[in-house]
């Protein structure tokens, strides 16, 4: 409607700071719904400059709103000046694009005029917020949905009562029961724990709680609806709840369904048993067939050598005065008396006949032998004597420390060795200390490193532990620890 030009009427217009606000605002005629002034705000973002706005309604700029849709709301407002109704909807600017738009409107009166007073807000970083808003939504729970167990909060009250704000589609898969049950119950997780694994989920609980770190917790829970017995393990990093002076603490984790690792591990267990009980009895075999074949050479071949031995002293002692005969004789005396040696070092080397005397004898023996042999000065001391160990025992730790001289001469390029044997409580404990290049990581990972896990299977079949480390001063620290037979 255009102004009538024989009026005297001022046309009202909007106050200085309604023009320069940051937000759209229009001033409508209550009668006529024609725009009486619009702000800078609006012009800009509708791209419409006052004179053609002045023509237009509040329909012309939202078209989709419904005429009479609009005369309800505003008829809403009644009589009375302050009043206010909002409509969403969507503006459409001069070059045909739209966004949306928060409109309140107010009744006001200026020189007995009625008018609407009509603010809008820009709503469109809003609603790209909330769309990024669901698609980030929609995103998290493709990743949680197709995530393996279940992806949960878990909020524990000050006064001791928990609740589940969120949980995942995992949960009936992995617990059996779905998330509203176990939401307006629960309680029935704890429920589902056996009781004997029970005292360990609310320890580490109350840990992570007062700790502020990560809840990590592995048990079995029973689930009634597959009648089935689960591992399950428990990863959650804790949270204080705002304004919860009193200990309230959510839980942002996930559960994971560990029963097929643990049943996996469980048979590895087994099997490395089995197969530690099998290395054992191999090698006590292999020691006893050892024992046997040393005892049958000393005897039998010992015995036969000494009688040809006696045998060839007396015919040596009848030849004839001939120096070629005497020679020969000569010759073979030597080569007895070396065939004797050599099967008194066979014997010994399959089993010493010091282990007879004791392990302290025999350990001693050896480290005598080695400085003998390898030119390695070895230093050896036992504040004990003697200690009683049964003959298993002590050919396997005769055999590690043999092993353990066998490296030092072949890889370390060591110049002394040292070694003690102590019993501690119930322990006994043998340390080897070279003063050598030592051994680097990368040695204990060769494929063919058959010595040191000879020696760590030893150790483990006697129920002890072996340990490799640098020695003080550089060189190699070997220690075997056994369970000690006297305390």
């Amino acid at each position: 409607m255009q102004p009538d030009p024989t009026s005297t009427a001022v046309t009202p217009t909007l106050a200085p700071a309604m023009q320069a606000a940051p937000t759209e605002i229009y001033l409508v005629d209550a009668d006529t719904l024609r725009l009486v002034d619009v702000n800078q705000t609006a012009r800009q973002n509708l791209g419409y400059a006052l004179a053609e706005l002045a023509g237009m309604t509040p329909l012309d700029l939202a078209p989709w709103v419904d005429a009479a849709e609009l005369q309800r709301l505003l008829g809403e407002l009644g009589p009375q000046v302050g009043a206010e109704v909002n409509l969403r909807t969507h503006h459409r600017r001069r070059d045909g694009s739209t966004y949306p738009v928060k409109l309140c409107f107010l009744r006001i009166e200026r020189d007995d005029r009625p008018l609407f007073l009509a603010v809008g807000d820009d709503l469109s970083l809003e609603v790209a917020a909330e769309r990024a808003l669901e698609q980030y939504q929609t995103r998290f729970n493709a990743v949680v949905n197709h995530t393996p167990g279940l992806v949960y909060q878990f909020v524990r009250h000050a006064d001791g009562s928990v609740a589940y704000p969120y949980l995942s589609e995992g949960c009936h898969a992995l617990l059996g029961l779905g998330a509203a049950e176990l939401q307006a119950a629960p309680e029935r997780f704890l429920a589902l724990i056996l009781p004997e694994d029970r005292a360990a989920y609310l320890e580490t609980m109350q840990s992570s709680q007062a700790d502020n770190a990560m809840w990590n917790w592995e048990g079995r829970i029973w689930v009634e609806a597959f009648r089935d017995v689960k591992w399950i393990n428990l990863r959650a990093t804790p949270l204080a709840l705002q304004g919860s002076a009193q200990g309230g603490t959510q839980w942002d984790g996930i559960m994971t369904n560990i029963t097929a690792s643990k049943r996996a591990q469980t048979e590895l267990e087994h099997s490395r048993a089995r197969l530690a009980e099998l290395t054992d009895h191999i090698e006590q075999v292999k020691e006893q067939e050892r024992a046997r074949i040393a005892r049958e050479i000393h005897d039998d071949l010992g015995g036969n050598l000494t009688a040809i031995k006696m045998a060839l002293a007396m015919l040596s002692a009848r030849l004839p005065d001939d120096a070629a005969l005497t020679e020969k004789a000569e010759y073979l005396d030597d080569l007895v008396d070396r065939t004797i040696e050599a099967v008194h070092r066979i014997s010994l080397d399959l089993r010493p006949s010091t282990l007879d005397l004791g392990i302290v004898a025999a350990l001693e023996w050896q480290a005598r032998e080695f400085e003998k042999r390898m030119g390695i000065a070895c230093w050896f001391h036992s504040v004990d004597a003697d200690l009683d160990l049964d003959p298993d025992h002590a050919s396997a730790l005769f055999r590690i420390f043999q092993e353990a001289l066998t490296n030092i001469a072949k890889h370390a390029g060591a110049t002394r060795v040292t070694v003690t044997l102590r019993r501690q409580r119930q322990h006994l404990t043998l340390t080897i200390c070279d003063n050598g290049r030592g051994i680097l990581p990368s040695d204990r990972l060769k494929p063919q490193s058959f010595g040191l896990l000879g020696m760590s299977e030893r150790a483990r079949a006697l129920g002890g532990t072996l340990t490799l480390s640098a020695a003080p001063g550089g060189g190699t620290m070997v220690v075997v620890e056994i369970l000690s037979p006297k305390a």
